[in-house]
């Protein structure tokens, strides 16, 4: 996959130029962003996958559901469904996708769930939905430039900056860096716990933001238990077990789990890979079966794994929170 990748890098010249163009065509105005007059929040990134997005969401459905009607609202990557989908008691994965589908798994009660390949359209849909949402969460949405956020929230990897990539094909950028001017708040996801104050202004240094821009640091914080639909596991006493991940960087799930000493077979897929019947059967040999919470989603309804099948839960822990909390809040709740 690397060798291909250098040798695409004469098409990178091409990729930046057609999506710097459209860009710069939103950004002049020559094609138009819908903006709103109520709190519209983006969530996103400049690289393909993997830097954070859902545990962010997630970390805002609790920041914010107790004040406000929120709504979240992604695309719904990898759903058998097509148009707009809200969240009922009949929806599962194949309907909203792995990642919406745990939004709803874990927030029903307090939030709106729905998912639209046309951003514009879902809010619209929204808006005439019952109750109607005073806050709307796009996931995933920072390259959908039919709707303009009031506030965009831009995620970076630790390990694999913005700063330091290059567009797609050779690197994993959707658009050129600059992109990120467009971002309201910047963080770093994914950083070691106790990073470094200098190490802090190495990153900051690079990034450069502008003036009307925040940077924060944030780390993953695993659980210390398995969980269930009806059961739990502590970690220190899971027997020998299959890892199971669907997701774009499974190396500090790995990692993690390896410091714990713990005895597993990894067994790693592409992001939000749609297991096959031979694939299930495969993952059922084994007594425990451990994933995570994206990956649970799609498979707890499988018969030969739901009594063996149990995810580990992450958080996210944002360095000074009290300042990122209240940048959000004075947004979102004016």
């Amino acid at each position: 996959m690397k060798l291909l990748r250098y040798i695409l890098f004469p098409i990178v010249p091409i990729y930046y130029i057609v999506t710097w163009i459209r860009n710069k065509m939103y950004d002049n105005g020559w094609k138009v962003s819908k903006s709103y007059d109520f709190p519209v929040i983006c969530v996103g990134n400049l690289s393909t996958g993997g830097t954070g997005k859902t545990p962010m969401v997630e970390y805002l459905i609790r920041l914010l559901k107790e004040d406000v009607k929120l709504a979240t609202l992604s695309r719904g990557y990898g759903r058998k469904s097509e148009g707009f989908q809200l969240g009922n008691t009949n929806s599962d994965a194949k309907d909203l996708g792995d990642e919406p589908f745990q939004f709803y798994n874990k927030f029903s009660e307090d939030i709106i769930v729905a998912v639209d390949g046309n951003r514009q359209e879902g809010i619209s849909k929204l808006l005439n939905n019952n109750p109607k949402p005073e806050v709307v969460l796009l996931d995933d949405a920072f390259q959908h430039r039919k709707v303009k956020a009031g506030l965009n929230i831009l995620l970076t990897t630790y390990n694999n900056q913005y700063t330091n990539d290059f567009v797609l094909p050779t690197g994993n950028l959707r658009e050129p860096k600059n992109g990120a001017k467009r971002a309201n708040i910047i963080v770093v996801t994914k950083c070691p716990i106790n990073l470094s104050a200098s190490k802090k202004q190495q990153i900051l240094s690079k990034i450069n933001p502008l003036s009307y821009q925040s940077v924060f640091f944030s780390s993953i914080s695993y659980s210390t238990i398995v969980i269930a639909d009806n059961k739990i596991i502590e970690i220190d006493k899971l027997p020998n077990f299959k890892l199971v991940t669907g997701i774009a960087n499974a190396k500090p799930l790995v990692d993690f789990l390896k410091d714990k000493n713990l005895n597993f077979e990894h067994l790693e897929f592409k992001d939000h890979h749609d297991f096959s019947t031979k694939e299930i059967e495969y993952i059922a040999n084994n007594n425990c079966i451990v994933t995570t919470e994206k990956d649970y989603m799609r498979l707890k309804n499988e018969p030969s794994l739901n009594a063996k099948l149990y995810y580990l839960p992450i958080q996210v822990m944002i360095d000074k929170a009290e300042q990122f909390d209240a940048i959000v809040k004075s947004f979102a709740l004016r």
